[in-house]
């Protein structure tokens, strides 16, 4: 019996959890995703419970984190072309740990405030801008790229098992300590996975120039993205959703509190439907990206969003209202891995290396343009208008979008994930 057990636990033979060096970063994936669930529900805990935010003010705390990827991504891009990514990827995980332990110091000697966290999120948005960057490229150098949605999929498995179990683990935190004071157990974790990533040996040809040319460089990735069909459609789609997603985002916090009257703890509890989403998500999400295609699939993930927030706009003020909460925060895990695990793949896919940082930088730079304005516009109206409208806009035209994509040719023709000589380029003007 023992031996049976065993035999169904064994990985199988090409699994790409049995390659040591993936399974270091998986292993820091999982710890700093848990980390990260008891920042997301904390910091606007924090601003909407202790500090009494309002929904504009709401907006404008996840405006800050999203400026910094407008104003540094493609600069930032061309700076990883010409390093190593790895050190910049661990020294990322260190700063956003030293920000986010600033918020309980600031509580601590009574200096806490709105601008102090907007300070700290802008701070994570500046560091994300260039060590998220340089994450993604990291993962193209350990994992074949054939394999990059089997990758982004399990990931996204690693993600969600944080999920389960991270935002019940926050709930009892912020309880027991606080919202701020929770946030020293994400700085510890963010510490962790630093140390797991300097174990990583990651073979990597740096670019090298005798004489750095900053602009041309510059123009290169932004011309390898605009003379490329698929990545023009993939972001107008992905920031499309983008502006739906910060819109929400922005008012479901003050929702939950102030229209369902829950609790910090009983918020944590609802937040573990988004980590079972994202578990369901990743394991058939491969499966469903092979049989419908990855453009398709990434379109059904908008839509299932846009499901997400549309029911919850319309939710009763009861038991049903706390379900349709959990019901929300599911379809969102499920929706945003169907779109990212094949976002993410096709974009890798038909960029060479040399131009992976560049592309990516300038990639995030497009789709996260929408978000800054998404979030003031669904605070806005959250705080003007009313709670519901926000919600009630952002899936509205998310399930437009998904119309609108599902009728591109170009996304819809995409049935396997293509290679560097597949696609075709705009003609220069």
């Amino acid at each position: 019996m023992k031996q049976l057990i065993k035999t169904r636990l064994q990985l199988p033979a090409n699994d790409l959890l049995r390659d040591r060096i993936y399974r270091r970063l998986w292993s820091s994936i999982l710890i700093s995703s848990f980390g990260a669930q008891i920042t997301l529900l904390a910091l606007p805990l924090t601003a909407a419970v202790m500090l009494k935010a309002s929904a504009s003010q709401m907006g404008i705390l996840t405006f800050m984190e999203t400026l910094p990827f407008v104003l540094l991504s493609l600069p930032s891009g061309v700076w990883l072309d010409r390093v190593r990514k790895l050190p910049v990827y661990i020294a990322g995980e260190t700063v956003i740990a030293i920000a986010v332990a600033s918020v309980p110091v600031a509580f601590w000697i009574d200096a806490i405030n709105m601008l102090w966290l907007y300070v700290v999120a802008f701070i994570i948005g500046m560091v994300n801008t260039s060590a998220g960057t340089a994450a993604q490229i990291v993962l193209t150098q350990i994992v074949p790229r054939d394999r990059l949605v089997e990758a982004h999929a399990k990931n996204a498995l690693a993600t969600s098992g944080a999920e389960i179990s991270g935002p019940a683990a926050a709930g009892a935190l912020i309880k027991l300590l606080g919202a701020p004071f929770a946030l020293i157990a994400d700085a510890f974790l963010l510490i962790s996975s630093a140390l797991i990533l300097r174990g990583i040996k990651v073979d990597e040809q740096v670019q090298q120039t005798q004489e750095p040319h900053f602009w041309r460089d510059l123009k290169e990735g932004l011309h390898f993205v605009f003379r490329k069909p698929l990545l023009l459609t993939l972001a107008a789609t992905v920031g499309g959703w983008q502006l739906c997603y910060n819109a929400a985002l922005v008012v479901q916090i003050l929702f939950a509190t102030r229209v369902l009257g829950l609790s910090e703890q009983s918020v944590g509890f609802s937040y573990m439907a988004m980590g079972a989403g994202t578990i369901i998500a990743s394991i058939f999400g491969y499966r469903v990206s092979r049989y419908l295609g990855p453009g398709p699939c990434l379109v059904s993930g908008v839509a299932v969003c846009g499901i997400g927030w549309t029911t919850l706009a319309l939710a009763p003020t009861n038991h049903w209202g706390v379900i349709a909460f959990g019901w929300m925060l599911m379809c969102f895990s499920v929706g945003g891995v169907l779109i990212f695990i094949n976002f993410l793949a096709l974009r890798q896919a038909v960029t060479p290396e040399p131009m992976l940082g560049r592309m990516t930088s300038t990639m995030r730079w497009l789709i996260l343009i929408p978000a800054g304005p998404g979030a003031l516009l669904g605070g806005w109206i959250g705080e003007y208008i009313g709670l519901r409208y926000s919600l009630g806009a952002a899936g509205a035209f998310a399930l437009a979008l998904a119309v609108i994509a599902w009728r591109n040719p170009i996304i819809r023709a995409i049935k396997v994930l293509p290679n560097l000589h597949e696609q075709k380029e705009m003609p220069q003007s």
